[in-house]
């Protein structure tokens, strides 16, 4: 392709400012304004209404930590795989999984469950608690009294 025109700076070689002074002008981030998104609420806010319009403001309501209850669950099918970190515990003849102690607050019913257990928690699912009796074994449920209430 045939380049139509030369560049401008083809001629400005060797003028060493290129026409713009001598004292460092055209050479900082005074030329653009200022770095990153300095000037967005003042010299830049037309840019910010054309091009980032969701720039400021606040959307949606963060809850304090303080507030939030975080809850640490465990599905059925993932009871089996506890066994193996653990002393194995046996109450008539079953396992008995003691969640609370370890660090687990809800009972969920995803999975499958074989081996029938005894299981120690504060809360269960019913899916949870109806796969559990199903194989044979028990869900002890801690009520908000800390007591516990046999299903």
């Amino acid at each position: 392709m045939v380049i139509r025109r030369r560049r401008k700076v083809r001629k400005l070689r060797g003028s060493r400012t290129h026409g713009w002074g001598r004292v460092g002008q055209h050479r900082k981030s005074g030329s653009r304004g200022g770095f990153g998104h300095a000037g967005m609420h003042k010299h830049k806010w037309s840019y910010t209404v054309k091009h980032a319009k969701n720039h400021f403001g606040k959307k949606g309501f963060t809850r304090p930590k303080s507030v939030v209850c975080t809850k640490s669950v465990i599905n059925v099918g993932d009871l089996e795989s506890l066994l193996s970190d653990g002393e194995i515990k046996f109450v008539d003849n079953k396992i008995f999984v003691d969640l609370e102690s370890l660090g687990y607050d809800k009972l969920l019913g995803s999975g499958q469950i074989i081996k029938p257990m005894i299981v120690k928690v504060r809360e269960a699912t019913k899916k949870a608690q109806e796969k559990i009796v199903k194989s044979g074994g028990k869900v002890l449920l801690l009520n908000n009294n800390y007591g516990v209430v046999l299903e």
